[in-house]
């Protein structure tokens, strides 16, 4: 779904050979197979799905692609932090650092997941070059996603344990206040359209909870009551041919390591 915002920020930066990319929760690998098709050197960290990280050592085996570039891959179980341990003070001496960190997974749409982000920057940006730039990406303004009103399913369920892990409508300074309280200096930003497509009802319905958005609106009543008003919020969006199609645009901010 965010690919048409992997492309705009490697355009826009210019990623290509040159580029010892970092990614931050990489997940499975998608955004990383992209920016290595372009010649780039990259490295993943995810600290919270083994299984994503599986699908992405797969998708990025040198063997699939036949070339050297892609054999210097590599991806890491774990925060910046266990990357940094497992590399050892010598190896790190020895290799140059990372010339662009990026983290495309959005912000601006659970409560307290700037925090968290916030954390893991902090771990990250000693690992790359000075001036170096940080990509950090989020949910634009709810009127321009289509998602955000299925989303509010998440909020209304989850109450009264509406708190951290629940959604929130996404905040326009989101990406600044992260990037200041992480030392880093903003140097531009931009939007892109990145809509939401799927097969039918209930690949839609899937497809959002994998997301980890509604955890806590199944915490509070349960599967099934979760899956019929998620059915039902998806209903405007059902077009006459079955399938799901909501437009969402995403914001991402450059910033810069001092």
């Amino acid at each position: 779904m965010l690919v048409p915002l992997y492309e705009a920020v490697y355009e826009r930066l210019e990623v290509g050979p040159g580029t010892r990319l970092l990614g931050l929760g990489c997940g499975s690998g998608l955004a990383l197979v992209m920016a290595a098709s372009r010649g780039a050197t990259v490295t993943g960290v995810e600290p919270s799905s083994p299984e994503r990280l599986a699908l992405g050592r797969q998708r990025l085996l040198p063997e699939a692609w036949g070339t050297r570039a892609r054999a210097d891959a590599r991806l890491v179980d774990g925060s910046p932090g266990d990357l940094a341990a497992a590399t050892g003070a010598e190896t790190r001496a020895q290799t140059p650092a990372y010339t662009l960190v990026t983290a495309f997974e959005p912000i601006g749409c659970l409560a307290g997941d700037s925090e968290g982000l916030g954390e893991v920057l902090a771990a990250a940006t000693p690992l790359a070059d000075r001036g170096a730039p940080v990509v950090l990406a989020g949910w634009g303004p709810p009127e321009r996603c289509a998602t955000s009103s299925v989303l509010r399913v998440a909020t209304k369920l989850a109450d009264p344990l509406r708190s951290a892990g629940s959604w929130r409508p996404a905040l326009r300074d989101d990406l600044e206040e992260v990037a200041q309280r992480a030392g880093l200096r903003p140097d531009g930003s931009g939007r892109v359209a990145c809509p939401f497509g799927y097969a039918d009802v209930d690949s839609a319905v899937r497809g959002l909870l994998s997301t980890g958005l509604f955890d806590s609106a199944i915490a509070a009543t349960d599967q099934v009551q979760v899956d019929k008003e998620l059915t039902e919020a998806l209903h405007p969006h059902l077009r006459p041919d079955g399938t799901v199609w909501m437009p969402n645009v995403f914001r991402y901010l450059i910033a810069r390591v001092p």
